[in-house]
Protein backbone atom coordinates (compact mmCIF):
# COMPACT_ATOMS: atom_id res chain seq x y z
CA UNK A 1 0.00 0.00 0.00
CA UNK A 2 1.40 3.42 -0.97
CA UNK A 3 2.20 5.74 1.94
CA UNK A 4 0.38 9.04 1.68
CA UNK A 5 2.76 11.97 1.32
CA UNK A 6 2.14 15.71 1.73
CA UNK A 7 1.92 17.90 -1.36
CA UNK A 8 4.91 20.10 -0.49
CA UNK A 9 7.92 17.88 0.14
CA UNK A 10 11.64 18.84 0.25
CA UNK A 11 12.01 17.14 -3.14
CA UNK A 12 9.30 19.34 -4.67
CA UNK A 13 10.65 22.55 -3.11
CA UNK A 14 14.26 21.94 -4.20
CA UNK A 15 13.09 20.78 -7.61
CA UNK A 16 11.21 24.06 -8.01
CA UNK A 17 14.34 26.08 -7.11
CA UNK A 18 16.43 24.22 -9.69
CA UNK A 19 13.86 24.52 -12.48
CA UNK A 20 13.18 28.17 -11.66
CA UNK A 21 16.87 29.11 -11.93
CA UNK A 22 17.54 27.08 -15.06
CA UNK A 23 14.50 28.41 -16.87
CA UNK A 24 15.16 32.01 -15.87
CA UNK A 25 18.47 31.77 -17.71
CA UNK A 26 17.06 29.85 -20.66
CA UNK A 27 14.14 32.25 -21.13
CA UNK A 28 16.53 35.22 -21.42
CA UNK A 29 18.35 34.12 -24.59
CA UNK A 30 15.94 35.95 -26.89
CA UNK A 31 17.00 39.22 -25.26
CA UNK A 32 20.56 38.66 -26.58
CA UNK A 33 19.47 38.30 -30.23
CA UNK A 34 19.98 41.94 -31.19
CA UNK A 35 22.97 42.82 -28.90
CA UNK A 36 25.07 39.88 -30.10
CA UNK A 37 24.11 40.33 -33.77
CA UNK A 38 24.97 44.04 -33.57
CA UNK A 39 28.20 43.44 -31.64
CA UNK A 40 29.63 41.18 -34.35
CA UNK A 41 27.63 42.34 -37.38
CA UNK A 42 26.07 38.89 -37.82
CA UNK A 43 22.92 37.92 -39.66
CA UNK A 44 19.95 37.19 -37.39
CA UNK A 45 20.15 33.52 -38.39
CA UNK A 46 23.64 33.05 -36.90
CA UNK A 47 22.69 33.45 -33.24
CA UNK A 48 19.28 31.94 -33.96
CA UNK A 49 21.04 28.77 -35.08
CA UNK A 50 23.02 28.74 -31.84
CA UNK A 51 19.78 28.87 -29.82
CA UNK A 52 18.24 26.26 -32.12
CA UNK A 53 21.20 23.93 -31.53
CA UNK A 54 20.82 24.55 -27.80
CA UNK A 55 17.21 23.38 -28.00
CA UNK A 56 18.14 20.32 -30.06
CA UNK A 57 20.94 19.40 -27.63
CA UNK A 58 18.45 19.78 -24.79
CA UNK A 59 16.15 17.32 -26.55
CA UNK A 60 18.95 14.82 -27.22
CA UNK A 61 20.22 15.14 -23.67
CA UNK A 62 16.84 14.73 -21.98
CA UNK A 63 16.45 10.93 -22.33
CA UNK A 64 20.17 10.53 -21.64
CA UNK A 65 19.97 12.42 -18.35
CA UNK A 66 16.71 10.66 -17.55
CA UNK A 67 18.48 7.31 -17.88
CA UNK A 68 21.48 8.59 -15.86
CA UNK A 69 19.15 9.69 -13.07
CA UNK A 70 17.40 6.31 -13.04
CA UNK A 71 20.65 4.33 -13.07
CA UNK A 72 23.10 6.51 -11.08
CA UNK A 73 20.81 8.74 -9.05
CA UNK A 74 18.93 11.98 -9.51
CA UNK A 75 21.41 14.19 -7.68
CA UNK A 76 24.36 13.01 -9.77
CA UNK A 77 22.44 13.78 -12.94
CA UNK A 78 21.60 17.27 -11.67
CA UNK A 79 25.23 18.00 -10.71
CA UNK A 80 26.41 16.93 -14.16
CA UNK A 81 23.74 19.10 -15.76
CA UNK A 82 24.55 22.21 -13.71
CA UNK A 83 28.27 21.92 -14.45
CA UNK A 84 27.66 21.54 -18.19
CA UNK A 85 25.21 24.47 -18.13
CA UNK A 86 27.78 26.74 -16.46
CA UNK A 87 30.57 25.54 -18.74
CA UNK A 88 28.53 26.33 -21.83
CA UNK A 89 27.72 29.84 -20.58
CA UNK A 90 31.35 30.59 -19.70
CA UNK A 91 32.67 29.34 -23.03
CA UNK A 92 29.93 31.25 -24.90
CA UNK A 93 31.00 34.48 -23.18
CA UNK A 94 34.41 34.17 -24.87
CA UNK A 95 33.08 33.10 -28.30
CA UNK A 96 33.66 35.54 -31.16
CA UNK A 97 32.48 33.48 -34.15
CA UNK A 98 29.04 32.08 -34.99
CA UNK A 99 30.45 28.54 -35.12
CA UNK A 100 31.92 28.85 -31.63
CA UNK A 101 28.58 30.03 -30.22
CA UNK A 102 26.78 27.21 -31.97
CA UNK A 103 29.18 24.57 -30.61
CA UNK A 104 29.18 25.91 -27.05
CA UNK A 105 25.39 26.02 -26.97
CA UNK A 106 25.51 22.22 -27.09
CA UNK A 107 26.89 22.32 -23.53
CA UNK A 108 24.13 24.73 -22.50
CA UNK A 109 21.48 22.47 -24.04
CA UNK A 110 22.78 19.39 -22.23
CA UNK A 111 22.95 21.45 -19.04
CA UNK A 112 19.28 22.40 -19.35
CA UNK A 113 18.46 18.72 -19.86
CA UNK A 114 20.22 17.77 -16.63
CA UNK A 115 18.54 20.49 -14.58
CA UNK A 116 15.18 20.63 -16.34
CA UNK A 117 11.85 18.91 -16.60
CA UNK A 118 12.94 15.39 -17.55
CA UNK A 119 15.00 14.77 -14.43
CA UNK A 120 13.13 16.98 -11.98
CA UNK A 121 9.59 15.95 -12.93
CA UNK A 122 10.53 12.28 -12.72
CA UNK A 123 11.85 12.54 -9.17
CA UNK A 124 8.97 14.80 -8.14
CA UNK A 125 6.53 12.28 -9.60
CA UNK A 126 8.15 9.43 -7.66
CA UNK A 127 8.05 11.47 -4.45
CA UNK A 128 4.34 12.24 -4.80
CA UNK A 129 1.30 10.21 -3.90
CA UNK A 130 -1.20 9.29 -6.59
CA UNK A 131 -3.59 11.94 -5.28
CA UNK A 132 -0.92 14.68 -5.33
CA UNK A 133 1.06 13.74 -8.45
CA UNK A 134 -0.77 15.82 -11.05
CA UNK A 135 -0.63 18.92 -8.83
CA UNK A 136 3.01 18.32 -7.84
CA UNK A 137 4.02 18.09 -11.50
CA UNK A 138 2.07 21.28 -12.19
CA UNK A 139 3.78 23.16 -9.34
CA UNK A 140 7.24 22.07 -10.54
CA UNK A 141 6.33 23.09 -14.09
CA UNK A 142 5.00 26.44 -12.87
CA UNK A 143 8.37 27.05 -11.23
CA UNK A 144 9.83 27.17 -14.74
CA UNK A 145 7.31 29.88 -15.55
CA UNK A 146 8.29 31.77 -12.41
CA UNK A 147 11.85 31.77 -13.71
CA UNK A 148 10.62 33.10 -17.04
CA UNK A 149 8.86 35.97 -15.24
CA UNK A 150 12.11 37.61 -14.22
CA UNK A 151 14.71 35.94 -16.48
CA UNK A 152 14.29 38.15 -19.56
CA UNK A 153 13.77 41.43 -17.65
CA UNK A 154 16.77 40.60 -15.45
CA UNK A 155 18.92 40.06 -18.54
CA UNK A 156 17.61 43.32 -20.04
CA UNK A 157 18.43 45.15 -16.79
CA UNK A 158 21.93 43.65 -16.52
CA UNK A 159 22.64 44.61 -20.13
CA UNK A 160 22.06 48.22 -19.07
CA UNK A 161 25.35 48.34 -17.20
CA UNK A 162 27.42 45.35 -18.31
CA UNK A 163 28.25 43.53 -21.53
CA UNK A 164 26.35 40.47 -22.68
CA UNK A 165 29.50 38.46 -21.90
CA UNK A 166 29.33 39.62 -18.28
CA UNK A 167 25.66 38.63 -18.05
CA UNK A 168 26.54 35.13 -19.27
CA UNK A 169 29.15 34.82 -16.49
CA UNK A 170 26.65 35.98 -13.85
CA UNK A 171 24.21 33.34 -15.07
CA UNK A 172 26.93 30.66 -14.92
CA UNK A 173 27.46 31.41 -11.23
CA UNK A 174 23.70 31.36 -10.61
CA UNK A 175 23.18 27.87 -12.05
CA UNK A 176 26.04 26.49 -9.95
CA UNK A 177 24.51 28.01 -6.82
CA UNK A 178 21.51 25.67 -7.05
CA UNK A 179 23.79 22.76 -6.15
CA UNK A 180 23.83 24.11 -2.58
CA UNK A 181 20.23 22.89 -2.23
CA UNK A 182 20.88 19.33 -3.39
CA UNK A 183 21.47 17.84 0.10
CA UNK A 184 17.79 18.54 0.80
CA UNK A 185 16.70 16.56 -2.28
CA UNK A 186 16.70 13.13 -0.72
CA UNK A 187 15.84 10.32 -3.10
CA UNK A 188 12.32 9.17 -2.17
CA UNK A 189 11.29 5.60 -1.55
CA UNK A 190 10.05 4.31 -4.91
CA UNK A 191 6.27 4.28 -5.24
CA UNK A 192 6.33 2.25 -8.45
CA UNK A 193 4.50 -1.05 -8.38
CA UNK A 194 6.32 -4.36 -7.87
CA UNK A 195 5.69 -5.27 -11.52
CA UNK A 196 7.20 -1.98 -12.67
CA UNK A 197 10.28 -2.44 -10.48
CA UNK A 198 10.86 -5.95 -11.85
CA UNK A 199 10.45 -4.93 -15.49
CA UNK A 200 13.58 -3.92 -17.37
CA UNK A 201 14.00 -0.57 -19.12
CA UNK A 202 14.04 -2.40 -22.45
CA UNK A 203 10.68 -4.03 -21.69
CA UNK A 204 9.03 -0.74 -20.83
CA UNK A 205 10.54 1.08 -23.83
CA UNK A 206 9.49 -1.68 -26.23
CA UNK A 207 5.96 -1.60 -24.82
CA UNK A 208 5.79 2.16 -25.33
CA UNK A 209 7.28 2.10 -28.85
CA UNK A 210 4.70 -0.48 -29.94
CA UNK A 211 1.85 1.62 -28.58
CA UNK A 212 0.27 4.01 -31.14
CA UNK A 213 -0.71 6.31 -28.28
CA UNK A 214 2.93 6.90 -27.36
CA UNK A 215 3.67 7.76 -31.00
CA UNK A 216 0.79 10.23 -31.07
CA UNK A 217 1.97 11.87 -27.83
CA UNK A 218 5.48 12.07 -29.34
CA UNK A 219 4.24 13.71 -32.54
CA UNK A 220 1.86 16.04 -30.73
CA UNK A 221 4.59 17.51 -28.52
CA UNK A 222 6.45 18.78 -31.62
CA UNK A 223 4.18 21.80 -32.06
CA UNK A 224 4.51 22.75 -28.41
CA UNK A 225 8.27 22.96 -28.86
CA UNK A 226 7.97 24.82 -32.16
CA UNK A 227 5.73 27.51 -30.72
CA UNK A 228 7.62 27.94 -27.44
CA UNK A 229 11.05 27.89 -29.09
CA UNK A 230 10.11 30.44 -31.74
CA UNK A 231 8.41 32.83 -29.33
CA UNK A 232 11.11 32.63 -26.66
CA UNK A 233 13.92 33.24 -29.16
CA UNK A 234 12.30 35.73 -31.53
CA UNK A 235 9.37 37.45 -29.86
CA UNK A 236 11.47 40.15 -28.12
CA UNK A 237 13.07 41.10 -31.45
CA UNK A 238 9.71 40.77 -33.25
CA UNK A 239 8.11 43.22 -30.81
CA UNK A 240 11.11 45.55 -30.87
CA UNK A 241 10.93 45.95 -34.64
CA UNK A 242 7.23 45.61 -35.48
CA UNK A 243 5.22 46.94 -32.54
CA UNK A 244 3.65 50.39 -32.62
CA UNK A 245 5.27 53.05 -30.45
CA UNK A 246 4.60 53.28 -26.72
CA UNK A 247 2.64 56.46 -26.07
CA UNK A 248 4.34 58.89 -23.66
CA UNK A 249 2.25 59.37 -20.56
CA UNK A 250 0.39 56.09 -21.08
CA UNK A 251 0.12 53.25 -18.58
CA UNK A 252 3.15 51.36 -19.90
CA UNK A 253 5.25 54.51 -20.11
CA UNK A 254 4.39 55.37 -16.50
CA UNK A 255 5.63 51.92 -15.45
CA UNK A 256 9.03 52.62 -17.03
CA UNK A 257 8.38 50.61 -20.19
CA UNK A 258 9.34 53.32 -22.66
CA UNK A 259 10.75 51.36 -25.61
CA UNK A 260 9.55 48.43 -27.68
CA UNK A 261 12.77 46.65 -26.71
CA UNK A 262 11.76 46.80 -23.04
CA UNK A 263 8.24 45.72 -24.00
CA UNK A 264 9.67 42.66 -25.78
CA UNK A 265 11.46 41.57 -22.61
CA UNK A 266 8.38 42.28 -20.48
CA UNK A 267 6.26 40.22 -22.91
CA UNK A 268 8.34 37.12 -22.15
CA UNK A 269 7.94 37.87 -18.45
CA UNK A 270 4.16 38.24 -18.81
CA UNK A 271 3.98 34.90 -20.60
CA UNK A 272 5.74 33.28 -17.66
CA UNK A 273 3.57 35.06 -15.11
CA UNK A 274 0.32 34.04 -16.80
CA UNK A 275 1.58 30.50 -17.19
CA UNK A 276 1.96 30.01 -13.45
CA UNK A 277 -1.80 30.16 -13.11
CA UNK A 278 -2.42 28.27 -16.34
CA UNK A 279 -0.11 25.40 -15.40
CA UNK A 280 -1.51 25.06 -11.89
CA UNK A 281 -5.02 25.02 -13.34
CA UNK A 282 -3.98 22.32 -15.83
CA UNK A 283 -2.55 20.23 -12.98
CA UNK A 284 -5.76 20.61 -10.97
CA UNK A 285 -7.93 19.73 -13.96
CA UNK A 286 -5.66 16.79 -14.83
CA UNK A 287 -7.02 14.88 -11.82
CA UNK A 288 -10.60 15.53 -12.85
CA UNK A 289 -10.83 15.64 -16.66
CA UNK A 290 -9.39 13.47 -19.42
CA UNK A 291 -5.79 14.56 -20.00
CA UNK A 292 -5.93 13.96 -23.75
CA UNK A 293 -8.98 16.21 -24.14
CA UNK A 294 -7.33 18.89 -22.02
CA UNK A 295 -4.25 18.71 -24.26
CA UNK A 296 -6.37 18.93 -27.41
CA UNK A 297 -8.18 21.92 -25.96
CA UNK A 298 -4.95 23.72 -25.06
CA UNK A 299 -3.52 23.28 -28.57
CA UNK A 300 -6.80 24.47 -30.10
CA UNK A 301 -6.80 27.62 -27.98
CA UNK A 302 -3.16 28.30 -28.85
CA UNK A 303 -4.06 28.08 -32.53
CA UNK A 304 -6.84 30.66 -32.22
CA UNK A 305 -4.76 33.02 -30.04
CA UNK A 306 -1.77 32.96 -32.43
CA UNK A 307 -3.98 33.43 -35.51
CA UNK A 308 -5.81 36.38 -33.96
CA UNK A 309 -2.54 38.08 -33.00
CA UNK A 310 -0.88 37.82 -36.41
CA UNK A 311 -4.06 38.95 -38.22
CA UNK A 312 -4.32 42.24 -36.30
CA UNK A 313 -1.96 45.24 -36.27
CA UNK A 314 0.68 44.91 -33.54
CA UNK A 315 0.29 47.47 -30.77
CA UNK A 316 1.50 47.49 -27.15
CA UNK A 317 -2.03 46.47 -26.13
CA UNK A 318 -2.16 43.46 -28.48
CA UNK A 319 1.32 42.38 -27.35
CA UNK A 320 0.20 42.36 -23.73
CA UNK A 321 -3.09 40.62 -24.54
CA UNK A 322 -1.30 37.96 -26.57
CA UNK A 323 1.37 37.44 -23.90
CA UNK A 324 -1.21 36.87 -21.16
CA UNK A 325 -3.39 34.62 -23.35
CA UNK A 326 -0.55 32.51 -24.71
CA UNK A 327 1.08 32.45 -21.29
CA UNK A 328 -1.96 30.82 -19.73
CA UNK A 329 -1.46 27.96 -22.24
CA UNK A 330 2.35 28.01 -22.33
CA UNK A 331 3.59 25.07 -20.24
CA UNK A 332 0.18 23.75 -19.31
CA UNK A 333 0.91 20.84 -21.66
CA UNK A 334 3.89 19.63 -19.59
CA UNK A 335 2.19 18.26 -16.41
CA UNK A 336 -0.55 16.76 -18.58
CA UNK A 337 1.88 15.08 -20.99
CA UNK A 338 4.22 13.82 -18.27
CA UNK A 339 1.27 12.73 -16.14
CA UNK A 340 -0.27 10.85 -19.07
CA UNK A 341 3.01 9.02 -19.67
CA UNK A 342 3.29 8.09 -15.98
CA UNK A 343 -0.30 6.83 -16.02
CA UNK A 344 0.12 4.72 -19.16
CA UNK A 345 3.59 3.26 -18.56
CA UNK A 346 4.31 3.60 -14.85
CA UNK A 347 6.76 5.61 -12.75
CA UNK A 348 9.89 3.44 -12.87
CA UNK A 349 11.20 4.76 -16.20
CA UNK A 350 9.09 7.88 -16.44
CA UNK A 351 12.20 10.08 -16.85
CA UNK A 352 13.45 8.16 -19.87
CA UNK A 353 10.03 7.84 -21.51
CA UNK A 354 9.24 11.51 -21.00
CA UNK A 355 12.74 12.39 -22.20
CA UNK A 356 12.14 10.61 -25.51
CA UNK A 357 8.82 12.41 -26.00
CA UNK A 358 10.52 15.66 -25.03
CA UNK A 359 13.01 15.10 -27.85
CA UNK A 360 10.10 15.67 -30.24
CA UNK A 361 9.37 18.91 -28.36
CA UNK A 362 12.95 20.03 -28.87
CA UNK A 363 12.95 19.06 -32.55
CA UNK A 364 10.06 21.48 -32.79
CA UNK A 365 12.02 24.09 -30.84
CA UNK A 366 14.98 23.69 -33.18
CA UNK A 367 12.77 24.20 -36.22
CA UNK A 368 10.95 27.18 -34.71
CA UNK A 369 14.12 28.98 -33.64
CA UNK A 370 16.16 28.20 -36.76
CA UNK A 371 13.36 28.86 -39.24
CA UNK A 372 12.60 32.12 -37.46
CA UNK A 373 16.11 33.43 -38.03
CA UNK A 374 16.53 31.95 -41.50
CA UNK A 375 13.25 33.21 -42.93
CA UNK A 376 13.75 36.62 -41.32
CA UNK A 377 17.07 36.95 -43.14
CA UNK A 378 15.45 35.87 -46.42
CA UNK A 379 12.21 37.84 -46.25
CA UNK A 380 12.67 40.39 -43.48
CA UNK A 381 9.57 39.06 -41.73
CA UNK A 382 8.47 36.42 -39.21
CA UNK A 383 4.98 36.05 -40.70
CA UNK A 384 5.49 32.75 -42.58
CA UNK A 385 7.13 31.08 -39.56
CA UNK A 386 4.25 32.24 -37.39
CA UNK A 387 1.65 30.66 -39.71
CA UNK A 388 3.58 27.37 -39.74
CA UNK A 389 3.29 27.39 -35.95
CA UNK A 390 -0.45 27.86 -36.21
CA UNK A 391 -0.67 24.89 -38.57
CA UNK A 392 1.32 22.47 -36.40
CA UNK A 393 -0.69 23.59 -33.37
CA UNK A 394 -3.91 22.57 -35.10
CA UNK A 395 -2.29 19.22 -35.98
CA UNK A 396 -1.43 18.58 -32.31
CA UNK A 397 -4.98 19.36 -31.25
CA UNK A 398 -6.29 16.66 -33.60
CA UNK A 399 -3.67 13.97 -32.99
CA UNK A 400 -4.31 13.84 -29.23
CA UNK A 401 -7.95 12.86 -29.67
CA UNK A 402 -7.32 9.13 -30.47
CA UNK A 403 -4.82 8.66 -27.59
CA UNK A 404 -5.97 5.94 -25.22
CA UNK A 405 -6.02 6.59 -21.48
CA UNK A 406 -6.61 3.08 -20.20
CA UNK A 407 -3.47 1.66 -18.66
CA UNK A 408 -2.35 -1.83 -19.62
CA UNK A 409 -0.40 -4.19 -17.38
CA UNK A 410 3.37 -4.39 -17.78
CA UNK A 411 4.74 -7.85 -18.47
CA UNK A 412 8.35 -8.23 -17.37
Amino acid sequence: MQTRTPLFTPVLIVGCVIILTGFAIRASFGVFQIPIAEDFGWLRSEFSLAIAIQNLAWGIGQPIFGAIAEKLGDRRAIVMGAVMYALGLVLSSYAVTPLAHQVFEIFVGFGIAGTGFGVILAVVGRASSDANRSMSLAIATAAGSAGQVFGAPLAEWLLGFMTWQGVFLVFAVAILMVLLFLPFMRVPTPVASKTELQASMGTILLKAFRDPSYTMIFLGFFSCGYQLGFITAHFPAFVTEMCGAIVPGGALHSLGITTTSALGAVAISLIGLANIGGTLMAGWLGNRISKKYLLAGIYTLRTFVAAAFIMTPMTPATVILFSVSMGALWLATVPLTSGLIAHLYGLRYMGTLYGIVFFSHQLGSFMGVWLGGRMYDLYGSYTAVWWIGIGVGAFSALIHLPVREKRTEIIA
